[in-house]
Protein backbone atom coordinates (compact mmCIF):
# COMPACT_ATOMS: atom_id res chain seq x y z
CA UNK A 1 0.00 0.00 0.00
CA UNK A 2 0.93 3.51 -0.93
CA UNK A 3 0.72 6.68 -2.64
CA UNK A 4 0.41 6.39 -6.49
CA UNK A 5 2.67 8.41 -8.66
CA UNK A 6 -0.12 10.07 -9.91
CA UNK A 7 -0.97 11.82 -6.49
CA UNK A 8 2.90 13.24 -6.14
CA UNK A 9 2.37 14.83 -9.32
CA UNK A 10 -0.98 16.19 -8.65
CA UNK A 11 0.47 17.88 -4.83
CA UNK A 12 3.61 19.39 -7.11
CA UNK A 13 1.25 20.71 -9.63
CA UNK A 14 -1.17 21.92 -6.97
CA UNK A 15 2.29 23.49 -5.13
CA UNK A 16 3.40 25.51 -8.17
CA UNK A 17 -0.42 26.54 -8.15
CA UNK A 18 0.27 28.00 -5.35
CA UNK A 19 3.44 29.37 -5.48
CA UNK A 20 2.90 31.17 -9.03
CA UNK A 21 4.87 31.33 -11.83
CA UNK A 22 7.61 34.21 -10.60
CA UNK A 23 8.44 31.73 -8.01
CA UNK A 24 10.67 28.68 -7.35
CA UNK A 25 10.51 26.07 -4.44
CA UNK A 26 13.69 24.61 -3.33
CA UNK A 27 13.06 21.21 -0.67
CA UNK A 28 15.80 19.52 0.54
CA UNK A 29 16.22 15.71 2.01
CA UNK A 30 18.80 15.70 5.00
CA UNK A 31 21.48 13.35 5.22
CA UNK A 32 22.35 10.22 6.99
CA UNK A 33 23.11 11.22 10.73
CA UNK A 34 25.64 9.21 12.59
CA UNK A 35 24.29 7.43 16.10
CA UNK A 36 27.68 6.14 16.59
CA UNK A 37 31.25 5.76 15.30
CA UNK A 38 30.26 4.51 11.73
CA UNK A 39 26.86 3.40 12.87
CA UNK A 40 23.79 5.47 11.48
CA UNK A 41 20.10 6.20 12.87
CA UNK A 42 17.43 4.51 11.00
CA UNK A 43 16.62 7.03 7.95
CA UNK A 44 13.12 9.01 7.50
CA UNK A 45 12.91 11.10 4.63
CA UNK A 46 11.50 14.68 5.31
CA UNK A 47 8.00 14.97 5.64
CA UNK A 48 7.96 17.76 2.80
CA UNK A 49 10.39 15.87 0.92
CA UNK A 50 8.60 12.72 0.57
CA UNK A 51 5.26 14.32 0.36
CA UNK A 52 6.28 15.74 -2.91
CA UNK A 53 8.44 13.58 -4.68
CA UNK A 54 7.75 9.70 -2.94
CA UNK A 55 11.92 9.73 -2.97
CA UNK A 56 13.40 7.99 0.35
CA UNK A 57 16.73 8.32 -0.20
CA UNK A 58 19.16 11.01 1.40
CA UNK A 59 20.71 13.71 0.18
CA UNK A 60 18.80 14.81 -2.46
CA UNK A 61 17.01 17.92 -4.08
CA UNK A 62 13.97 18.98 -5.06
CA UNK A 63 13.27 21.64 -7.50
CA UNK A 64 10.12 23.16 -8.56
CA UNK A 65 10.11 25.94 -11.27
CA UNK A 66 6.85 26.74 -12.27
CA UNK A 67 6.49 27.63 -16.38
CA UNK A 68 10.45 25.78 -16.92
CA UNK A 69 10.47 25.05 -20.70
CA UNK A 70 13.23 22.19 -19.96
CA UNK A 71 10.61 20.97 -17.10
CA UNK A 72 9.18 21.87 -13.95
CA UNK A 73 10.00 19.00 -11.49
CA UNK A 74 14.10 18.51 -11.00
CA UNK A 75 15.68 16.22 -9.02
CA UNK A 76 19.23 15.72 -7.58
CA UNK A 77 19.73 12.85 -5.74
CA UNK A 78 23.07 10.48 -4.86
CA UNK A 79 24.60 8.93 -8.53
CA UNK A 80 24.61 4.57 -8.61
CA UNK A 81 27.32 3.55 -7.48
CA UNK A 82 27.85 -0.42 -7.86
CA UNK A 83 30.46 -0.78 -4.76
CA UNK A 84 28.38 1.32 -2.04
CA UNK A 85 25.11 -0.56 -3.09
CA UNK A 86 27.30 -3.76 -1.83
CA UNK A 87 27.07 -2.35 1.01
CA UNK A 88 24.16 -0.31 1.62
CA UNK A 89 21.37 -1.66 -1.43
CA UNK A 90 20.22 0.01 -4.32
CA UNK A 91 20.00 3.83 -5.41
CA UNK A 92 17.62 4.92 -8.05
CA UNK A 93 20.48 7.30 -9.65
CA UNK A 94 19.33 10.19 -12.08
CA UNK A 95 17.72 7.57 -14.31
CA UNK A 96 15.31 6.13 -11.20
CA UNK A 97 14.49 9.56 -10.63
CA UNK A 98 13.40 10.25 -14.24
CA UNK A 99 11.78 6.55 -15.28
CA UNK A 100 10.71 5.92 -11.60
CA UNK A 101 9.90 9.03 -9.35
CA UNK A 102 8.20 11.41 -12.59
CA UNK A 103 11.22 13.93 -12.63
CA UNK A 104 11.49 16.47 -15.67
CA UNK A 105 14.77 16.51 -15.38
CA UNK A 106 17.63 14.94 -12.45
CA UNK A 107 21.26 15.14 -11.73
CA UNK A 108 23.30 14.08 -9.42
CA UNK A 109 23.27 15.94 -5.63
CA UNK A 110 26.41 17.57 -6.37
CA UNK A 111 25.23 19.21 -9.43
CA UNK A 112 22.60 21.29 -7.97
CA UNK A 113 24.81 24.17 -6.89
CA UNK A 114 25.99 24.43 -9.96
CA UNK A 115 22.10 24.53 -11.39
CA UNK A 116 21.08 27.15 -8.84
CA UNK A 117 21.84 30.37 -10.10
CA UNK A 118 20.01 29.56 -13.22
CA UNK A 119 17.47 27.80 -11.35
CA UNK A 120 17.05 31.23 -9.09
CA UNK A 121 17.41 33.54 -12.36
CA UNK A 122 14.64 35.76 -13.12
CA UNK A 123 12.79 34.16 -9.97
CA UNK A 124 10.78 36.84 -7.70
CA UNK A 125 10.49 34.74 -4.75
CA UNK A 126 12.83 31.34 -3.80
CA UNK A 127 10.12 29.56 -1.04
CA UNK A 128 13.40 27.25 0.99
CA UNK A 129 13.12 27.04 4.48
CA UNK A 130 16.40 28.35 6.08
CA UNK A 131 17.37 26.55 9.00
CA UNK A 132 16.79 22.93 8.70
CA UNK A 133 20.46 22.23 6.71
CA UNK A 134 23.56 25.24 7.35
CA UNK A 135 25.06 24.03 3.85
CA UNK A 136 22.34 23.70 2.17
CA UNK A 137 21.42 27.63 3.03
CA UNK A 138 24.90 28.83 2.69
CA UNK A 139 24.15 26.76 -1.00
CA UNK A 140 20.96 29.36 -1.20
CA UNK A 141 22.53 32.93 0.19
CA UNK A 142 25.76 32.31 -2.20
CA UNK A 143 23.92 31.32 -5.19
CA UNK A 144 21.27 34.95 -4.52
CA UNK A 145 24.62 37.05 -4.05
CA UNK A 146 25.89 36.09 -6.68
CA UNK A 147 23.41 36.79 -9.17
CA UNK A 148 22.97 39.91 -7.11
CA UNK A 149 26.27 41.01 -8.18
CA UNK A 150 25.54 40.53 -11.86
CA UNK A 151 22.67 43.01 -11.57
CA UNK A 152 24.41 45.55 -13.72
CA UNK A 153 24.84 42.64 -16.91
CA UNK A 154 21.18 41.76 -16.61
CA UNK A 155 20.70 39.07 -13.89
CA UNK A 156 17.82 39.18 -11.44
CA UNK A 157 17.85 37.17 -8.46
CA UNK A 158 14.52 36.61 -6.25
CA UNK A 159 14.07 39.36 -4.14
CA UNK A 160 12.68 37.62 -1.40
CA UNK A 161 12.88 34.38 0.64
CA UNK A 162 9.68 32.48 1.14
CA UNK A 163 8.82 29.37 3.93
CA UNK A 164 7.20 26.50 2.50
CA UNK A 165 4.35 26.13 5.43
CA UNK A 166 1.75 28.46 4.34
CA UNK A 167 1.22 26.50 1.10
CA UNK A 168 2.86 23.26 1.34
CA UNK A 169 1.60 22.81 5.32
CA UNK A 170 -1.84 23.78 3.98
CA UNK A 171 -1.94 21.03 1.47
CA UNK A 172 -0.60 18.45 4.15
CA UNK A 173 -3.50 19.44 6.72
CA UNK A 174 -6.37 18.00 4.37
CA UNK A 175 -5.80 14.29 3.41
CA UNK A 176 -6.82 12.32 -0.01
CA UNK A 177 -7.96 9.14 0.34
CA UNK A 178 -4.92 7.73 -0.64
CA UNK A 179 -3.19 9.64 2.72
CA UNK A 180 -6.58 8.54 4.68
CA UNK A 181 -6.34 4.47 3.62
CA UNK A 182 -2.55 4.41 5.29
CA UNK A 183 -3.64 6.20 8.37
CA UNK A 184 -6.48 3.88 8.60
CA UNK A 185 -3.95 0.85 8.38
CA UNK A 186 -1.89 2.28 10.69
CA UNK A 187 -4.20 2.66 13.10
CA UNK A 188 -5.69 -0.68 12.69
CA UNK A 189 -2.06 -2.40 13.38
CA UNK A 190 -1.51 0.35 16.20
CA UNK A 191 -4.94 -0.88 17.55
CA UNK A 192 -3.93 -4.77 17.21
CA UNK A 193 -0.39 -3.54 19.08
CA UNK A 194 -2.22 -1.99 22.17
CA UNK A 195 -4.90 -4.91 22.50
CA UNK A 196 -1.81 -7.18 22.32
CA UNK A 197 -0.23 -5.02 25.52
CA UNK A 198 -3.31 -6.29 27.29
CA UNK A 199 -3.07 -9.51 26.74
CA UNK A 200 0.32 -9.88 27.62
CA UNK A 201 0.46 -7.63 30.61
CA UNK A 202 1.26 -9.66 34.01
CA UNK A 203 1.94 -7.93 37.49
CA UNK A 204 6.29 -8.40 37.61
CA UNK A 205 7.02 -7.18 34.20
CA UNK A 206 9.02 -4.71 33.01
CA UNK A 207 7.69 -1.83 31.40
CA UNK A 208 10.11 -2.24 28.25
CA UNK A 209 8.73 -5.79 27.76
CA UNK A 210 5.51 -4.49 27.40
CA UNK A 211 6.89 -2.15 24.92
CA UNK A 212 8.34 -4.84 22.99
CA UNK A 213 5.02 -6.49 22.59
CA UNK A 214 3.51 -3.16 21.07
CA UNK A 215 7.00 -2.86 18.76
CA UNK A 216 6.50 -6.67 17.81
CA UNK A 217 3.25 -6.15 16.45
CA UNK A 218 4.26 -2.89 14.57
CA UNK A 219 7.35 -4.88 12.71
CA UNK A 220 5.64 -7.91 11.60
CA UNK A 221 3.06 -5.75 9.64
CA UNK A 222 6.24 -4.16 8.30
CA UNK A 223 5.76 -0.76 10.28
CA UNK A 224 8.45 0.87 12.75
CA UNK A 225 7.10 3.39 15.81
CA UNK A 226 5.99 7.03 15.03
CA UNK A 227 7.48 8.36 18.04
CA UNK A 228 8.96 6.61 21.01
CA UNK A 229 6.72 4.27 22.89
CA UNK A 230 5.29 5.44 26.18
CA UNK A 231 4.57 3.09 28.71
CA UNK A 232 4.57 4.52 32.25
CA UNK A 233 3.08 2.05 35.14
CA UNK A 234 2.39 3.67 38.36
CA UNK A 235 3.27 7.21 39.17
CA UNK A 236 5.31 7.22 35.74
CA UNK A 237 1.81 7.62 33.97
CA UNK A 238 1.81 11.01 35.23
CA UNK A 239 4.77 11.92 33.52
CA UNK A 240 3.74 13.15 30.07
CA UNK A 241 6.44 11.94 27.94
CA UNK A 242 8.01 9.27 30.07
CA UNK A 243 10.00 6.98 27.65
CA UNK A 244 13.10 5.61 29.87
CA UNK A 245 9.99 2.13 30.14
CA UNK A 246 12.56 1.09 32.59
CA UNK A 247 10.02 0.06 35.76
CA UNK A 248 8.33 -2.75 37.21
CA UNK A 249 5.22 -2.86 36.99
CA UNK A 250 2.95 -3.51 40.28
CA UNK A 251 0.77 -5.55 41.00
CA UNK A 252 -2.61 -2.72 41.92
CA UNK A 253 -1.25 -0.10 39.74
CA UNK A 254 -2.19 1.10 36.13
CA UNK A 255 -0.11 1.38 33.40
CA UNK A 256 -0.55 4.24 30.42
CA UNK A 257 1.00 3.16 27.07
CA UNK A 258 1.30 5.61 24.54
CA UNK A 259 2.16 4.76 21.28
CA UNK A 260 1.68 4.17 17.85
CA UNK A 261 2.59 2.75 14.39
CA UNK A 262 4.58 4.85 10.85
CA UNK A 263 3.16 3.15 7.89
CA UNK A 264 4.74 4.26 4.99
CA UNK A 265 5.41 7.55 6.11
CA UNK A 266 2.27 8.44 8.15
CA UNK A 267 1.51 7.84 11.29
CA UNK A 268 -1.18 6.53 14.39
CA UNK A 269 -1.31 7.90 17.50
CA UNK A 270 -2.94 5.55 20.66
CA UNK A 271 -3.08 6.28 24.16
CA UNK A 272 -5.01 3.72 26.82
CA UNK A 273 -4.68 3.49 30.16
CA UNK A 274 -5.80 0.02 31.89
CA UNK A 275 -4.83 -1.81 35.45
CA UNK A 276 -1.52 -4.55 35.47
CA UNK A 277 -3.54 -7.20 37.08
CA UNK A 278 -6.42 -6.94 34.93
CA UNK A 279 -9.13 -5.34 37.56
CA UNK A 280 -9.97 -1.79 38.08
CA UNK A 281 -10.35 -0.68 41.80
CA UNK A 282 -12.24 1.64 42.85
CA UNK A 283 -10.74 4.93 42.85
CA UNK A 284 -9.05 3.81 39.47
CA UNK A 285 -12.11 3.61 37.66
CA UNK A 286 -14.13 6.71 39.45
CA UNK A 287 -11.06 8.52 37.63
CA UNK A 288 -10.80 6.13 34.06
CA UNK A 289 -15.08 7.01 33.83
CA UNK A 290 -14.24 10.23 34.06
CA UNK A 291 -11.54 10.47 31.51
CA UNK A 292 -13.58 8.70 28.95
CA UNK A 293 -16.29 10.78 29.46
CA UNK A 294 -14.62 13.53 28.31
CA UNK A 295 -12.67 11.96 25.00
CA UNK A 296 -16.19 10.83 24.25
CA UNK A 297 -17.66 14.42 24.32
CA UNK A 298 -14.72 15.67 22.94
CA UNK A 299 -15.06 13.03 19.94
CA UNK A 300 -18.71 13.88 19.52
CA UNK A 301 -17.49 17.94 18.97
CA UNK A 302 -15.35 16.52 16.11
CA UNK A 303 -17.86 18.12 13.78
CA UNK A 304 -17.37 20.38 10.58
CA UNK A 305 -18.06 23.61 11.51
CA UNK A 306 -16.87 23.91 14.91
CA UNK A 307 -13.79 25.12 15.89
CA UNK A 308 -10.65 23.78 16.35
CA UNK A 309 -11.21 24.20 20.26
CA UNK A 310 -14.77 22.79 20.40
CA UNK A 311 -13.40 19.35 21.33
CA UNK A 312 -10.90 21.10 23.84
CA UNK A 313 -13.64 23.08 25.98
CA UNK A 314 -16.10 19.92 25.85
CA UNK A 315 -13.23 17.77 27.59
CA UNK A 316 -12.42 20.55 30.07
CA UNK A 317 -16.32 20.85 30.77
CA UNK A 318 -16.16 17.38 31.23
CA UNK A 319 -13.50 16.74 33.47
CA UNK A 320 -14.00 19.52 35.92
CA UNK A 321 -17.54 18.02 36.29
CA UNK A 322 -15.79 15.13 37.51
CA UNK A 323 -13.17 16.70 39.54
CA UNK A 324 -15.74 18.28 41.48
CA UNK A 325 -18.09 14.31 41.97
CA UNK A 326 -14.47 13.25 43.07
CA UNK A 327 -13.97 15.84 45.63
CA UNK A 328 -11.01 17.23 44.08
CA UNK A 329 -12.57 20.86 43.37
CA UNK A 330 -15.38 22.64 44.91
CA UNK A 331 -17.39 25.76 43.46
CA UNK A 332 -19.50 26.40 40.10
CA UNK A 333 -18.22 24.41 37.25
CA UNK A 334 -18.38 27.49 34.85
CA UNK A 335 -16.47 29.39 37.18
CA UNK A 336 -13.96 26.82 37.75
CA UNK A 337 -13.30 26.39 34.07
CA UNK A 338 -13.23 30.02 33.31
CA UNK A 339 -10.46 30.11 36.18
CA UNK A 340 -8.52 27.06 34.72
CA UNK A 341 -8.75 24.80 38.20
CA UNK A 342 -8.46 21.75 36.28
CA UNK A 343 -4.82 22.56 35.39
CA UNK A 344 -2.84 20.66 37.89
CA UNK A 345 -4.43 17.60 36.90
CA UNK A 346 -4.93 18.21 33.11
CA UNK A 347 -2.12 20.08 31.85
CA UNK A 348 -2.23 20.00 28.24
CA UNK A 349 -4.03 20.07 24.93
CA UNK A 350 -6.71 17.72 24.07
CA UNK A 351 -5.21 16.96 20.40
CA UNK A 352 -3.46 18.15 17.72
CA UNK A 353 -2.90 17.77 13.90
CA UNK A 354 -1.93 14.05 12.66
CA UNK A 355 -0.59 12.74 9.12
CA UNK A 356 2.97 12.46 8.22
CA UNK A 357 4.14 13.86 11.16
CA UNK A 358 3.04 12.49 14.51
CA UNK A 359 2.51 16.28 15.43
CA UNK A 360 1.48 17.25 12.15
CA UNK A 361 1.94 20.67 10.33
CA UNK A 362 -0.74 23.15 9.90
CA UNK A 363 -2.00 26.48 11.10
CA UNK A 364 -4.78 25.79 14.48
CA UNK A 365 -5.26 29.55 14.18
CA UNK A 366 -5.88 31.62 11.35
CA UNK A 367 -5.82 35.60 11.59
CA UNK A 368 -6.11 34.94 15.25
CA UNK A 369 -8.97 33.06 15.55
CA UNK A 370 -9.24 29.30 15.88
CA UNK A 371 -9.45 27.69 12.33
CA UNK A 372 -12.71 25.80 11.59
CA UNK A 373 -12.83 21.96 11.61
CA UNK A 374 -12.90 20.80 7.55
CA UNK A 375 -13.31 17.61 5.82
CA UNK A 376 -10.48 15.65 5.61
CA UNK A 377 -8.30 16.79 8.38
CA UNK A 378 -7.08 14.44 11.37
CA UNK A 379 -6.52 15.09 14.75
CA UNK A 380 -6.13 12.94 18.05
CA UNK A 381 -7.93 13.59 21.57
CA UNK A 382 -6.67 12.51 24.13
CA UNK A 383 -8.17 13.85 27.53
CA UNK A 384 -6.26 12.88 30.78
CA UNK A 385 -6.05 13.51 34.48
CA UNK A 386 -2.61 13.13 36.58
CA UNK A 387 -2.58 12.97 40.58
CA UNK A 388 1.14 13.01 41.52
CA UNK A 389 1.66 11.22 45.10
CA UNK A 390 2.69 14.04 47.79
CA UNK A 391 -0.30 16.27 46.53
CA UNK A 392 -1.69 17.20 49.80
CA UNK A 393 -4.94 18.46 48.50
CA UNK A 394 -5.66 14.42 46.58
CA UNK A 395 -6.97 11.81 48.37
CA UNK A 396 -4.52 9.60 48.96
CA UNK A 397 -6.58 6.99 46.97
CA UNK A 398 -5.80 9.02 44.13
CA UNK A 399 -1.95 8.89 44.14
CA UNK A 400 0.21 7.67 41.05
CA UNK A 401 -3.03 7.37 39.08
CA UNK A 402 -2.17 8.91 35.67
CA UNK A 403 -5.07 8.07 33.08
CA UNK A 404 -5.40 9.19 29.42
CA UNK A 405 -7.16 8.03 26.38
CA UNK A 406 -6.74 8.71 23.07
CA UNK A 407 -7.62 8.10 19.56
CA UNK A 408 -7.14 9.63 15.92
CA UNK A 409 -10.16 11.18 14.53
CA UNK A 410 -11.01 12.23 10.76
CA UNK A 411 -13.25 15.12 9.75
CA UNK A 412 -15.82 14.19 7.24
CA UNK A 413 -18.67 15.51 6.34
CA UNK A 414 -21.05 13.45 8.08
CA UNK A 415 -18.94 13.98 11.62
CA UNK A 416 -16.31 12.18 12.95
CA UNK A 417 -14.56 8.78 12.08
CA UNK A 418 -12.64 7.35 14.70
CA UNK A 419 -9.74 5.35 12.79
CA UNK A 420 -8.55 3.53 16.30
CA UNK A 421 -11.46 2.50 17.75
CA UNK A 422 -10.45 -1.23 17.34
CA UNK A 423 -8.86 -1.46 20.78
CA UNK A 424 -11.15 -1.62 23.76
CA UNK A 425 -11.44 1.60 26.15
CA UNK A 426 -14.52 0.84 27.84
CA UNK A 427 -13.91 -1.02 31.48
CA UNK A 428 -15.49 -3.93 30.97
CA UNK A 429 -14.55 -4.08 27.50
CA UNK A 430 -10.64 -3.90 28.68
CA UNK A 431 -10.93 -5.80 31.98
CA UNK A 432 -12.79 -8.71 29.43
CA UNK A 433 -9.59 -8.98 27.34
CA UNK A 434 -7.54 -8.86 29.84
CA UNK A 435 -9.54 -11.78 31.43
CA UNK A 436 -9.22 -13.64 28.33
CA UNK A 437 -5.35 -14.09 28.96
CA UNK A 438 -5.46 -15.84 32.58
CA UNK A 439 -8.01 -18.12 31.08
Amino acid sequence: MSIASVEYAARRRELMARIGRQAVAIIAAPGEVTRNNDVHYPYRPASDFRYLTGFCEPDAVAVLAPGREDGEFLLFCRPRDAEREIWDGLRAGPDGAREQYGANESDVTDAFVRALPELLAGREQVYFDLGADAARDKQLLEALGGLRQQARRGASAPAAICSLAEPLHHMRLFKSDGELALMREAGRVSAAAHARAMRACRPGMNEFALAAELHHEFERHGMSWAYPSIVGGGGNACILHYIENAAALRDGDLVLIDAGAEHAGYAADITRTFPVNGEFSGPQRAVYEVVLAAQQAAVAACQPGNDYQAPHRAAVKQLTEGLVSLGMLRGEVSELVEAEAYRPFYMHGTGHWLGMDVHDVGDYKIDGEWRLLEPGMTLTIEPGLYFRAGNADVDERYWDIGVRIEDDIHITADGPENLTDAVPKAVDEIQALMADRRA
